[in-house]
């Protein structure tokens, strides 16, 4: 007796619940901005991506009983996400404009920077 068969039947069906979960997902991420979570869009259309991202390779890719593959791609993250953390934690600790950025400079009304920087025609009669 052979014990190598493959149920293609059963093998399909899973791929066509992974195509359905990713239609789903698609579905949810156009509805999502405009439904839930609208203060964190930004994050939750992360989440979205990855998860998709993660079944794509898992599933479609069979990778998901490739454990050394898995782990350097998991070991090869966590060191390019750390050397990341390092370089922005060292930037912005030495960012030199900062009384020029509009990011952590005090907000200044509009009306305010347009008084003082062009000089009214009328004020010299």
């Amino acid at each position: 007796m052979d014990t190598n068969t493959i149920d293609y039947a059963k093998e399909r069906s899973g791929y066509y619940k992974i195509l359905v979960g990713l239609l789903l997902l698609t579905a949810v991420t156009f509805i999502q901005p405009h439904m839930f979570m609208t203060e964190s869009t930004f994050m939750a259309q992360m989440l979205i991506a990855v998860v998709k991202g993660w079944l794509i390779l898992m599933f479609y890719m069979h990778l998901k009983g490739e454990t050394l593959i898995i782990w350097m791609t998991g070991f090869s993250l966590f060191i390019v996400f750390t050397f990341f953390a390092i370089v922005i934690g060292v930037d912005v600790q030495k960012f030199q404009f900062q009384d020029e950025s509009h990011i952590t400079s005090s907000a200044t009304p509009i009306a305010e920077v347009g008084k003082e920087s062009a000089p009214s025609a009328h004020s010299a009669q």
